[in-house]
């Protein structure tokens, strides 16, 4: 079959910004390229970058760092499955060694193993460095399975991922054990900048987010999930940067939080499945090398540290989307109003 010609799809992007952050990743000033079709989404992320200019910046860190792939292996019988599985916890340097020689970069961090009648799934989890890392763990994954099937020959190969993982599905194992960059961000807001940035007040974003983020999703039936729009940020970040686009369906997964400090607005968001990099596929097009290049997130760095920056960006691009959309749904027919002048021409 004849190879068919590349195009390229066109998605509109701007720079919005500056967001100020600080924390261990990083402490400054950041402009942050945002591809999306829904325009009003770069006006609405930029009101919340405004507000971190003017209370002295979201603090972010990174509370864990791994990519997983769960294998599927089939024993003769639930017992075997069993003793295997208790046999292969106690190898794990020798499964670290077989890890280490499929990449420079790879290295196992823990495994995690369910049986299901003489089913065996094998969640791997490794760190990365600076990839993304999808293509790396199924590639030590594949190196394992080879290890695995030589060393108790009665088992037998089913895939090379059991959905254990789990890979571009909104599941619990994820939030529980950690897949990509779990990422806190957080701000406090003066009373006077909610009111004339964000045309509110802390108590209406507190009462929203508990009415709306909380009881509502649950009420939806929410996997581990209580925000608004985690999404649309994470995609329009995505595009921007030359990550896998379909990884906002584990990433949208979060928690938004919000109190009163005081007389001001304590504002939170936990980001716990960014799954970004800054090596690897799609990051050898002009206008990522571009954007990575603008957020500093190419420098010379130990392995990791250059993707662990652009995650705590894109989790602080998160909270600005999150807190501005927010503030707007307490004030009635706002979100429409704006939607209407940014998007209806004419």
């Amino acid at each position: 079959m004849k190879p068919q010609e590349t195009t390229f799809a066109t998605v509109p992007m701007q720079l919005v910004g500056p967001l100020k952050i600080t924390g261990p990743e990083m402490d400054g000033e950041v402009m942050v390229p945002l591809a999306t079709y829904e325009t009003p989404l770069w006006a609405s992320v930029n009101r919340g970058a405004k507000v971190s200019m003017l209370a002295g910046g979201i603090k972010a860190v990174v509370v864990d760092d791994r990519m997983t792939r769960s294998i599927l292996l089939e024993a003769p019988d639930a017992e075997a499955a069993v003793c295997t599985a208790s046999a292969l916890a106690n190898r794990q340097p020798e499964l670290a060694s077989v890890v280490a020689s499929s990449s420079r970069f790879a290295q196992l961090l823990d495994i995690h193993t369910q049986c299901v009648a003489n089913l065996m799934y094998i969640r791997f989890e490794m760190r990365t460095g600076d990839a993304s890392g999808h293509n790396m763990v199924t590639k030590a994954a594949d190196a394992l399975i080879d290890w695995i099937l030589t060393e108790y020959s009665d088992l037998k190969y089913v895939s090379v991922s059991g959905n254990f993982c789990s890979d571009k599905k909104p599941t619990a194992v994820n939030g529980i054990l950690g897949r990509g960059k779990n990422v806190i961000t957080e701000i406090r807001i003066p009373r006077d900048i909610c009111s004339r940035v964000l045309k509110t007040t802390p108590e209406k974003i507190v009462d929203i987010n508990i009415k709306k983020n909380l009881i509502g999703t649950m009420l939806a039936g929410g996997i581990r999930s209580a925000n608004a729009h985690y999404a649309n940020m994470l995609l329009a970040f995505y595009l921007a940067t030359g990550q896998d686009a379909a990884n906002i369906v584990e990433g949208s997964q979060g928690f938004v939080h919000a109190q009163v400090m005081g007389d001001a607005l304590y504002f939170s968001a936990t980001v716990p499945n960014i799954i970004v990099g800054t090596i690897g596929s799609g990051k050898d097009l002009d206008f990522v090398r571009r954007n990575l290049a603008q957020m500093d997130c190419v420098k010379e760095r130990e392995a990791g540290q250059n993707a662990r920056r652009l995650a705590v960006i894109c989790a602080a691009t998160v909270l600005c989307g999150e807190l501005s959309l927010l503030a707007a749904q307490t004030n009635r027919g706002e979100l429409m109003r704006a939607h209407v002048k940014m998007e209806r021409k004419g």
